[in-house]
């Protein structure tokens, strides 16, 4: 994007002492409290997060669902109308162009939340291979996106009288004051929560009364700091950083959202043969022993010997160390448990190589 979007309720975060940050071609909220109050709120009680930047599309027509099943990563056939599915966009030669959730409305409607750089990208891919009578239409700015995340996450959306008893990544369409709302359980923090997608122009009924619910809660608004500290503990990929069209689904232990039994998705073949032959880098978890804040781009070296790169790294408010994510080359027959070092500006920073997440997940 040439120049700096906005989101629907940009205004309303400034009344409410955010900071911001460009993230996606988006002017977004990074912080209020801080980092670690949001952090530690959405752990214990609950945290409310705008994420309008994520993109939205839609795949429509007869047999939208087996299209869509026929080029994304995931098997569509696991689940059907009312659930969503983690999935991935990948390229002809193995890597990913993005992952996303796809919503199955129904055999004839796939509702996509892809990452916001990359909706176009994958608007493109879909409607390139899309069967006459199936269209494939980029929807960004039709729906806020508000994701409610913590232990009292159910009892924010009951004050609104929205929908909470859902199995894990089952969605249902609602309304509050008039507002449609679509809520479905997932998210990305490891907690028990839901995304909750009004339609974008009335966003901000819904987000003014989730902001009562949540402080009444003694929950905090939560910026994209303490999203990034929240889904590093638990591991999950970040595309850019651990996920790329350079860095393939097995590389980044994303494999179980591949649907290998399928008979076509993009990036079929590659994938098939990559599995085969077994991936040459492979993330892995580590933990600083020592004191220090691990980033990305670091080089992680056993002994002398660089073995991979951290793809993301930040300090853990739950666990109080230096975590990160971090590629290991296959070859260098590292092991969970065993320590190595990464190298930061100049010093090494000892690591215990660790198997993600770093704390329980209580999404289930």
């Amino acid at each position: 994007m040439s120049e700096l979007q906005h989101g629907p309720l940009e205004d309303r975060h400034r009344d409410l002492g955010a900071s911001f940050a460009e993230f996606g071609g988006w002017l977004m909220p990074v912080s209020y409290a801080g980092t670690v109050a949001e952090h530690t709120a959405t752990r214990s009680t609950v945290g409310l997060f705008d994420v309008s930047h994520l993109g939205k599309a839609t795949v429509r027509g007869p047999g939208a669902a087996a299209f869509v099943n026929a080029t994304l990563s995931n098997d569509l056939n696991r689940i059907g109308p009312g659930k969503a599915q983690y999935t991935l966009c990948c390229t002809e030669s193995g890597g990913v162009i993005d992952d996303l959730i796809a919503y199955y409305v129904a055999d004839d409607e796939i509702f996509l939340v892809p990452n916001a750089a990359n909706t176009a990208a994958v608007v493109a891919a879909l409607a390139a291979a899309a069967p006459p009578g199936v269209t494939v239409t980029d929807e960004h700015r039709s729906r806020a996106v508000l994701a409610v995340q913590g232990p009292r996450s159910a009892a924010v959306l009951d004050r609104l009288g929205l929908p909470t008893t859902m199995d894990y990544m089952g969605f249902a369409d609602a309304a509050f004051s008039g507002v449609p709302v679509r809520v479905c359980r997932s998210g990305y923090t490891g907690e028990h929560g839901y995304e909750l997608l009004p339609p974008w122009e009335s966003a901000g009924v819904v987000f003014d009364a989730l902001v009562a619910a949540v402080r009444d809660a003694d929950g905090e608004l939560a910026g994209l700091g303490a999203r990034d500290t929240l889904r590093t503990e638990m591991g999950y990929p970040l595309h850019g950083h651990e996920l790329s069209v350079d860095i393939s689904p097995l590389q980044a232990r994303c494999g179980w959202a591949i649907g290998w039994k399928k008979d076509a998705f993009f990036g079929r073949d590659a994938l098939l043969a990559e599995k085969a032959a077994g991936p040459r880098r492979l993330l892995r978890g580590l933990r600083a022993v020592g004191r220090g804040v691990l980033r990305p781009g670091l080089a992680v070296l056993d002994g002398s010997t660089t073995v991979g790169l951290t793809t993301s790294g930040t300090f853990s408010p739950t666990l109080k160390a230096g975590i990160a994510l971090a590629l290991i080359d296959a070859d260098a027959g590292v092991e969970d448990g065993q320590h190595l070092s990464v190298d930061v500006r100049g010093r090494a920073l000892d690591c215990e190589v660790v198997r993600p997440p770093f704390v329980t997940a209580k999404t289930r």
